[in-house]
């Protein structure tokens, strides 16, 4: 059961059985009291952090604890005092969700200018923003969330299969498989790797980047680059190397920085723009 679970949700977790522990300690409930939870426990511990974190924060922390019992064989005793006391808690401005500004255009052009395209680690992330945005991808599709996280079984390699293909009209463009994404699980998903985007189109900024990064092995995750930093000789990308990466690029260029969500938000959002179908468009972020 435990396997089942993402390894971030897995920490997630931890992190929320943390607190309610925390809470535990500081009162002076006995263990045995701790699990099963009875549903005044777990109504005291809710009213604890009324009005000072968002209600979705204290609804993730009862999810964890929900998990723990489950995973333990333990009753949940979650009630109707607990409902109560949950619909008392005032939604904060937060919750309502912050809208990610989208990646614009001008953000893939300062990534391609003031990136250094001979340099491995710069084109492997031009090569990945350009695919993030235009193929309306999440990051967590593309790189790991660090270096001890790589699992072949998951994560697109180097050494996958690429058709470069011509369409009718002379365009260039190359199908990707992606062995797991966000909806469609294991079964995975083939992405159009397209010339959209003029000097920031993808298919020859995953062509630069494999020139520049040959001699990475074909195991290695896709957006890989070559450095001396590693016994190996090469460094699979991760998310927060990305992101720094394009903040420091950004910052010097005068924008805002952004976070990784907005890539597939902004390349929705300029495709369709650009007048493609929003069919097509919901397809690519499939």
């Amino acid at each position: 059961l435990l396997r089942s679970l993402e390894p971030r949700t897995r920490k997630n977790y931890g992190t929320r059985l943390l607190r309610f522990t925390q809470f535990c300690n500081l009162r002076g409930i006995p263990e045995s009291q701790r699990m099963p939870a009875s549903d005044a426990l777990l109504t005291t511990f809710v009213a604890e952090w009324s009005g000072k974190v968002a209600k979705t924060t204290v609804e993730s922390w009862l999810a964890g604890l929900s998990f723990w019992h489950t995973l333990n064989e333990a009753t949940w005793h979650g009630g109707h005092m607990l409902c109560q006391i949950l619909k008392t808690i005032p939604k904060k401005e937060s919750e309502k969700g912050k809208k990610c500004p989208p990646i614009m255009l001008e953000h893939l052009c300062a990534l391609r200018d003031r990136l250094d395209m001979r340099n491995t680690f710069d084109a492997a992330v031009f090569a990945m923003a350009c695919v993030a945005f235009w193929c309306c991808r999440r990051l967590g599709e593309l790189v790991i969330p660090s270096k001890t996280l790589f699992n072949l079984a998951r994560h697109v390699v180097r050494g996958a299969k690429l058709g470069f293909k011509c369409t009718s009209g002379g365009g260039e463009y190359v199908n990707l498989h992606l062995p797991w994404t966000k909806k469609t699980g294991t079964k995975g998903f083939n992405i159009p790797i397209t010339n959209w985007g003029g000097e920031t189109a993808s298919v020859p900024a995953v062509r630069q980047h494999f020139e520049v990064n040959s001699e990475v092995p074909n195991d290695a995750l896709f957006f890989a680059f070559a450095t001396r930093d590693d016994l190996c000789g090469w460094a699979p990308m991760t998310c927060d190397w990305f992101l720094g990466r394009c903040s420091k690029v950004w910052e010097a260029a005068g924008l805002e920085s952004r976070t990784g969500h907005c890539f597939q938000i902004g390349g929705a959002t300029k495709l369709l723009l650009l007048g493609v179908p929003p069919d097509i468009v919901q397809v690519l972020g499939g």
